[in-house]
């Protein structure tokens, strides 16, 4: 069963190009289809936005010359290509799709609205949303940030060619450290790239959840959504629940440990609104204020409060 009912997922233009130096591999773009209908045929509403840099990248653009605003647009028209190459694919392996573009280009995609992306999800199809935001000056991950938002998805997945979220491009910076954890505040601090601060701004203020995972590793995408193990540890005898640090996973929000299961060895983890519960069952309680509980009381309960 699948963690998430409505996500929206975010894909690097740059990872379509696979092994090439440009353009998009026809075996890269086949892996993503297979990965998301894995994940379509589980129940899970797709919403998509996909980058333009395996094709043209404005700010790119804009440094050999190019104006940024025509720039951008050209880059805008990159994403519409990779989504319709991802639509077509989707229909080779019998997923309904629909592209929706943020710019006006009827019979190519259907303008984009809120109402209508929600239609189409709530109808069974994989929804692409291409064209950025429409306005130059921002990238493709604040449009999927903006989008995300406005289908009301219940997570954003940035799927990307590393394993998390590090100090520096791990691709071109060899001593690149990965976070174990991090948060929203401390990404804006930090000015990390994994996603541009205005998006890493409108998921904060918005409530929107972000995970940030490796995408080209097939299957990875259905882990993530069935809520499957990403990683090891080192014994659930190391956890409590509540625990934050020293778990080993990078994320861009903290992660706290909300269920330990010794008879299967794994450990959940989670935000910190999944630590609630209005149930607790303890045992062995030592009692100050009498030697027993005669008739039920009403008492308040902090797991691991200061941790």
């Amino acid at each position: 069963m699948a963690k998430f009912k409505r996500i929206l997922l975010k894909l690097s233009g740059e990872s379509l190009m696979g092994e090439q130096r440009y353009g998009i591999d026809e075996k890269r773009l086949a892996e993503y289809a297979k990965q998301i209908k894995e994940v379509h045929d589980m129940g899970v509403q797709i919403g998509i936005v996909i980058g333009g840099g395996n094709i043209f990248r404005g700010l790119t653009g804009a440094k050999k010359g190019f104006d940024r605003v025509k720039g951008d647009q050209m880059g805008m028209l990159a994403t519409i290509i990779n989504s319709l190459a991802l639509q077509s694919a989707l229909e080779d392996n019998g997923v309904r799709c629909k592209v929706l573009t943020s710019i006006r280009m009827e019979p190519i995609g259907e303008y984009y609205s809120k109402a209508r992306a929600i239609e189409y999800l709530e109808a069974g199809y994989v929804v692409i949303v291409g064209g950025g935001t429409s306005n130059p000056y921002f990238t493709t991950d604040s449009a999927s940030a903006l989008r995300g938002i406005e289908i009301e998805a219940d997570v954003l997945l940035k799927g990307t060619r590393v394993d998390g979220v590090y100090t520096a491009d791990p691709e071109k910076d060899p001593a690149a450290t990965k976070f174990d954890e991090i948060t929203f505040e401390e990404v804006l601090d930090r000015r990390l790239k994994v996603m541009d601060l205005t998006a890493f701004t409108l998921c904060r203020e918005n409530g929107l959840q972000i995970i940030v995972f490796d995408m080209d590793t097939e299957g990875n995408l259905g882990k993530v959504l069935a809520g499957e193990p990403i990683g090891t540890h080192r014994g659930v005898i190391h956890y409590t629940i509540g625990q934050r640090k020293g778990l080993g996973i990078s994320a861009p929000h903290p992660l706290y440990v909300c269920g330990i299961c010794p008879e299967q060895n794994t450990v959940t983890l989670g935000g910190s609104q999944d630590l609630f519960s209005r149930r607790l069952t303890a045992t062995d309680v030592n009692l100050i204020s009498c030697d027993s509980l005669e008739k039920p009381v009403r008492v308040q309960a902090k797991i691991r409060y200061r941790h």
